[in-house]
């Protein structure tokens, strides 16, 4: 009997009944789970027809409720979930029992719009590098690597900025999931000796995926490098980006000004291109025309011109950002400085009453200034030009189900200045943390603000020590003080700290 009244907020884990064929039930959008300690069937009212109808053909009756969309879609989720783990489960077994049966004609490999998760293919290759995405997702993600070696593949995922390994494949079938991923990327199958580089656009879980894809050539084959994007990624206000209170606030400080350089420094992957795009939605307003040029485009916006570098058509950063300049803009978005001209044009632009936000590849706040001086620009441009600049790093935060106390040895301790007898954590991993032992990370940042006593010491000197000596004597909290004083904390492992940078000088 169905029972009309929705049902909110339940949190159901996946009950497969014995007698009924899941996949059917999946198709026709009627799930199971245990309710009250009985097995009870869902459906939700955007699927009310198709559920009612599978479930009047049923052979066994089970009480009926109404889940309301969140809830439906949770559930649901699991069970895709459940599906293609199994899909990664089989196919592994098929490649340690059949070894030399891999025979998978490529023409069966067609490019499809559908959604890969209800998608019927049954070509194992297919179903498999459908259930690789899907796993990529599930476990956040940023980057599938699929390497091979002598007689063995891997796949590896980057996870909070670690690679963590997912899987072991036998060699055919590395060759075959290549060509696979050249066929959805518009690359060309027959060709193994050189790079090549696509991109492609899938849907998972009704959510579009942008894929960028990187094809290497190694001594024992190709091996395959995929950048995901989520499109429907939401752009994080500045308050959420982990950063501490103290320099949110001077950070907005500085996009307060109408004119003028603010600069964010950090390795690859150290969340430079979020923290620009969280400026934008700070200062995006309908009185303000905003323009950026990046490569690739992370982040869409609705009310932001962006412009994608394509450098084999000669669209560079330089050339991107002459033009923009002659769109009438207010805010200018740099994806990245990468040679002397880019420079010179976002310096021409911030002292011609524009405000401009890019990144550069530096390790500290300090060096970024050497960095400009390398890059011709003239010390006392840098002081008219540049309003500030942040360098920042991700960090991963332990997870607080399973972390625990841990001892740090005496010659740590010296080398870090650190107490013998200070309480510190270790990452372990549980079920919670996907046996990582971290769950997620935060940003930390030392911003450098470009004030009197900062001129006056680029009139002597642009040497990084110097300036970084003057700038921790002025009170910046750098990058190592915030990473121990997280360790103290308990936020983050002493291994995390010394990864990301405590105790450099």
């Amino acid at each position: 009997m169905l029972n009309l009244e929705p049902l909110h907020n339940l949190k159901l884990e996946v009950s497969e009944v014995e007698g009924l064929n899941t996949e059917l039930c999946l198709k026709n959008y009627l799930l199971f789970s245990e309710l009250h300690g009985e097995v009870t069937a869902f459906m939700c009212e955007r699927y009310l027809v198709e559920a009612s109808n599978y479930y009047t053909k049923l052979p066994q009756k089970f009480p009926l409720y109404i889940l309301d969309e969140d809830s439906y879609d949770r559930l649901y989720n699991r069970f895709l979930e459940l599906r293609t783990d199994r899909t990664m489960e089989s196919m592994q077994e098929d490649s340690d029992e059949k070894k030399d049966d891999e025979d998978i004609s490529l023409t069966d490999f067609l490019r499809t719009s559908s959604d890969i998760l209800t998608s019927e293919e049954s070509a194992p290759i297919i179903k498999f590098v459908n259930a690789l995405f899907y796993q990529a997702i599930k476990k956040r993600a940023s980057d599938i690597h699929i390497e091979v070696q002598e007689k063995r593949g891997e796949v590896r995922f980057r996870i909070d900025g670690m690679l963590i390994k997912n899987a072991d494949l036998d060699k055919k079938v590395v060759n075959l999931i290549v060509s696979r991923i050249k066929v959805i990327s518009n690359l060309d199958i027959s060709e193994k000796r050189i790079p090549q580089d696509g991109r492609t656009q899938i849907k998972i879980a009704g959510e579009s995926l942008d894929v960028r894809v990187s094809i290497l050539p190694t001594f024992y084959g190709e091996r395959v490098v995929m950048r995901l994007l989520m499109q429907s990624s939401q752009i994080p206000h500045i308050n959420e980006l982990g950063f501490n209170n103290e320099l949110i606030g001077d950070v907005k400080k500085l996009l307060r000004s109408s004119h003028g350089i603010i600069l964010v420094t950090g390795p690859t992957g150290s969340g430079k291109t979020t923290s620009l795009h969280s400026f934008l939605r700070e200062v995006e307003s309908p009185e303000l025309n905003l323009i950026t040029v990046e490569d690739p485009v992370e982040y869409k916006s609705d009310n932001i011109s962006q412009i994608q570098v394509n450098e084999k058509v000669g669209l560079t950063f330089a050339s991107a950002l002459r033009s923009i300049l002659r769109q009438d803009p207010d805010v200018i978005m740099i994806g990245e400085i990468r040679d002397e001209e880019t420079a010179s044009i976002a310096v021409r632009a911030a002292l011609t009453g524009h405000l401009v936000f890019s990144t550069l590849h530096t390790n500290s706040a300090a060096a970024t200034i050497s960095r400009l001086t390398d890059m011709g620009v003239e010390p006392f441009l840098i002081s008219s030009s540049l309003l500030g600049i942040l360098a920042q790093r991700l960090v991963r935060i332990l997870c607080d189900e399973c972390k625990e106390e841990d001892v740090i040895a005496e010659e740590f301790a010296e080398d870090y200045k650190l107490s013998k007898d200070v309480k510190i954590y270790k990452a372990c991993g549980c079920k919670t943390c996907n046996y990582s032992g971290y769950a997620g990370r935060r940003s930390i940042g030392e911003l450098l603000v470009m004030n009197d006593k900062v001129r006056d010491l680029l009139k002597t000197t642009t040497d990084e020590h110097s300036i970084k000596t003057a700038l921790e004597a002025d009170g910046l909290k750098t990058i190592a003080t915030q990473l121990h004083l997280m360790l103290l904390d308990g936020e983050t492992s002493l291994e995390e700290a010394i990864r990301i940078g405590l105790g450099h000088a």
